[in-house]
C-alpha cells in the first residue's frame, strides 16, 4: 500500500498529467518486483496532516508492505515540521512529525510485522498545473513560511532513524535536482516580449502571468518532472528503481525472519 500525494495518486491518473506520463512508479516497481500488487492511497494535493487527519476515513487496509510518500505540500503550505520530540511524545497533528506518528501507528494497528518504507519529498523548481495555470508555485529554491524543502526531507529522515525504518532519500540521492528538473521554462522576456527558454536558475525572477502567458513547459522543457514539480516518465523511473532495490531487501529480510 503507498500512502501519498499526488506523485502517487497521478500513477493511476495519467490524463491529469496532459498523458505525459505513461506509467507512474507504482506500476513500475509492480513489473520490477513480479507478484506485488499495489493499492493506490496517493492524495492530490493532501499533506501528512490532511492524511493524518482523515486516516481513520481512508480505508487503509492491512498489507504486506506500506510507503509514506509525503511532505511537498506541507512545505508548500507552510505547517510546521516540530520537533523529533512530537513525534516520540505523540503530541497530535499540529506539526509535521506528529503527523508521520499518527500515521505510522495507524500503518502497525493494521500489520505489526509490515516493512515501511518512508520517501522523502523531492527537490522541485517552479510548479504550474497544465490543466490550470493559475495553480502555481515556486520552487525549493527559497523557503517557504521560514522552513526549506530540505528540513521536511531530514524529518522524515530523523523519524526513519528513529523507527529503523528503510528511508529513500529521494531529495538527497535520486539525482534529481534543481538543475535538471526541466530543461527550460519558456517565458516572455521582460525588455523584448519574446518568449525565450530560460535554464534555472535564470528564469527565477523572470514573471509568469497565468492570464496572458503560454504554458511555460512545452514537451521539450521536460526533463526529471513534466511540470517542474511532478515527476516524468524518467522522473518516475530513477523513484522506482530506488524503491524496488530498498523492498527487495525488506521483502527478502521479512521472509528470513518467517522462516
Amino acid at each position: 500500500m503507498a500512502i501519498g500525494d499526488s506523485i502517487t495518486y497521478l500513477n493511476d491518473h495519467q490524463e491529469q498529467t496532459g498523458n505525459r506520463v505513461t506509467k507512474g512508479y507504482l506500476t513500475l516497481v509492480t513489473e520490477e518486483l513480479p507478484g506485488i500488487k499495489y493499492i493506490n492511497q496517493g492524495h492530490n494535493g493532501w499533506t501528512a496532516g490532511g492524511i493524518a487527519n482523515k486516516i481513520e476515513d481512508l480505508g487503509l487496509v492491512k498489507a504486506d508492505v506500506y510507503s509514506v510518500f509525503l511532505g511537498t505540500n506541507d512545505w508548500w503550505q507552510g505547517r510546521p515540521i516540530g520537533t523529533l520530540a512530537d513525534y516520540r511524545n505523540n503530541t497530535g497533528n499540529n506539526t509535521f512529525y506528529g503527523s508521520y506518528r499518527i500515521i505510522i501507528d495507524k500503518i502497525r494497528s493494521l500489520n505489526p510485522k509490515a516493512p515501511i518504507l518512508l520517501m522523502t519529498p523531492m527537490q522541485r523548481v517552479d510548479f504550474v498545473y497544465i490543466n490550470n495555470y493559475k495553480n502555481n508555485a515556486y520552487g525549493s529554491y527559497k523557503d517557504k513560511n521560514g522552513q526549506s524543502l530540505a528540513a521536511f526531507a531530514e524529518a522524515i529522515k530523523a523519524v526513519g532513524k528513529h523507527e529503523k525504518l528503510p528511508v529513500v532519500d529521494l531529495y538527497n540521492k535520486s539525482g534529481m535536482t534543481l538543475k535538471n528538473l526541466v530543461k527550460f521554462k519558456r517565458l516572455k522576456d521582460p525588455a523584448t516580449g519574446a518568449y525565450k527558454n530560460y535554464p534555472y536558475p535564470q528564469f527565477i525572477h523572470i514573471p509568469f502571468n497565468p492570464e496572458t502567458d503560454e504554458y511555460p513547459y512545452p514537451p521539450e522543457a521536460i526533463d526529471m518532472t513534466y511540470d517542474g514539480l511532478h515527476p516524468s516518465d524518467k522522473g518516475y523511473a530513477i523513484i522506482s528503481r530506488m524503491v524496488a532495490g530498498v523492498m527487495k531487501k525488506e521483502l527478502k529480510l521479512k521472509k528470513a525472519k518467517a522462516q
